[in-house]
């Protein structure tokens, strides 16, 4: 089973409100960009990546935690992190019962998580990647 089709079980199986604010969210993340790659890690979590992994999402008792692997580096004017603000890394969305999700807010959220890590791979790459990099975007 493939990540994807092991996400669409895990929705699934979550038969409650959880099951359908998860959907929500992975559509969301999965409309912001067209090259999001969707994966199955530490043991049952699904991650969405693309040029790095950008959050992870788990279905606890009573929410569901988006978890954005840079998340304190990202702009958040629609302020949409209300869980662990107080990290050096990551921060967290807590969707509750009842809680709507802003889609275009998460998908600018979304974004700029990608932004961040495109960015990230450009600063961390050898001297003459960077270069070639630069001269092919100056032609």
């Amino acid at each position: 089973m493939n990540p994807s089709e092991r996400i669409d079980q895990l929705i699934a199986e979550i038969t409650d409100w959880r099951g359908k604010t998860f959907a929500s969210i992975r559509k969301s993340i999965l409309a912001a960009d067209g090259e999001i790659t969707e994966e199955w890690k530490w043991m049952g979590s699904p991650v969405w990546s693309r040029d790095g992994m950008i959050a992870v999402a788990n279905a606890h008792k009573g929410k569901v935690k988006l978890t954005f692997a840079h998340g304190a580096s990202l702009a958040d004017p629609d302020k949409l992190f209300n869980a662990g603000l107080e990290g050096n890394a990551r921060r967290a969305i807590d969707y509750f019962e009842g809680d709507k999700i802003n889609e275009r807010a998460l998908k600018n959220l979304v974004r700029a998580a990608i932004e961040y890590n495109q960015f990230k791979l450009k600063k961390n790459a050898p001297a003459g990647t960077r270069a070639k990099v630069h001269e092919g975007k100056k032609s």
